[in-house]
């Protein structure tokens, strides 16, 4: 029956990322779901959880954002995962051992930001580390577990290794964009800094500085929550931001007639000034943002 449970909650998980997005709030995920007539908790007081109906291996594992817990990253983007305190033979750590051994799939809880977690599943311990107190964890995708909870143990050892690592590079990217958009529309109160939205399910974090520049870094001056409209029309460069957070529409856009949304929607934004986070160290970064001016002003 546990396996009929983790193949239901990796099922719910995905329901609830398409209701929520990636990043899902702590609330959810503690009240769990029905499974039977069970209700299976997916997360609770210890970053290692069991739900009840469980015997000795746990349905997850969880790093809470400025937790007590300093897991890392290797260079080959697989988690380690502290131990639950040092005792190598606490229960929590035996669950962990005996998912390793009979390659039970988890679920990895990632902390973003305060209760609001990045759910990856399935991942694997794939290694014990006891001088170092962690366990080593590594992410893979749903054919690694067939309908019936069964995992596929017939591919070779060497095609998984790839596999896993090429599905842990794409989680790290994954959460490192779930944490950059986390955190700027957090800055900005979830509302459009252009036209004050307030519908987190339609905003983005645009970056000033693109992620594809080596000085785009993924931190929160480097950003601005945008609607979804206005991300894209910012990056077009249809709409600037100058050093003094002031909005400028291209000269050519505010030349056109068209509809509405272009008269409302864009070309009423002009010489306004962006809706600023409370905290002025979420404040764009000025430099960048001249940077990014000036290609805006060269292009129009």
């Amino acid at each position: 029956m546990e396996e009929q449970i983790r193949i239901a909650a990796f099922e719910w998980l995905g329901i609830q990322v398409q209701i929520y997005g990636n990043v899902l709030p702590r609330s959810i995920l503690e009240r769990g779901f029905d499974f039977n007539g069970m209700r299976i908790t997916l997360m609770g007081p210890q970053g290692i959880w069991k739900p009840r109906v469980f015997q000795n291996v746990p349905i997850s594992i969880t790093t809470v954002a400025g937790g007590p817990y300093s897991d890392v990253f290797t260079d080959d983007d697989l988690l380690l995962y502290k131990y639950r305190g040092t005792d190598p033979f606490h229960r929590d750590n035996v669950g962990l051992r005996e998912a390793m051994k009979k390659e039970i799939p988890l679920i990895y809880f990632h902390g973003i930001a305060q209760s609001r977690y990045l759910a990856i599943w399935p991942v694997y311990i794939v290694a014990d580390n006891p001088n170092i107190h962690t366990f080593t964890v590594a992410a893979d995708d749903m054919s690694s577990v067939v309908s019936t909870g069964d995992v596929i143990s017939r591919t070779s050892e060497e095609t998984k290794i790839i596999k896993r690592q090429y599905i842990a590079s794409a989680v790290r990217v994954r959460m490192h964009q779930s944490s950059f958009r986390e955190l700027v529309i957090l800055a900005y109160r979830e509302r459009c800094a252009f036209c004050n939205l307030h519908h987190p399910e339609l905003l983005d974090a645009a970056h000033i500085i693109p992620d594809s520049d080596e000085k785009g870094e993924p931190i929160v001056n480097n950003g601005i929550s945008l609607c979804k409209i206005h991300h894209a029309a910012y990056d077009m460069n249809i709409i600037g931001v100058s050093p003094d957070y002031r909005i400028e529409v291209r000269n050519d856009i505010l030349e056109e007639i068209d509809g509405p949304m272009l008269k409302y929607g864009i070309q009423a934004l002009h010489n306004s000034s962006i809706i600023l986070p409370n905290n002025k160290a979420s404040w764009p970064d000025r430099e960048k943002l001249s940077e990014r001016f000036n290609i805006f002003k060269q292009i129009g």
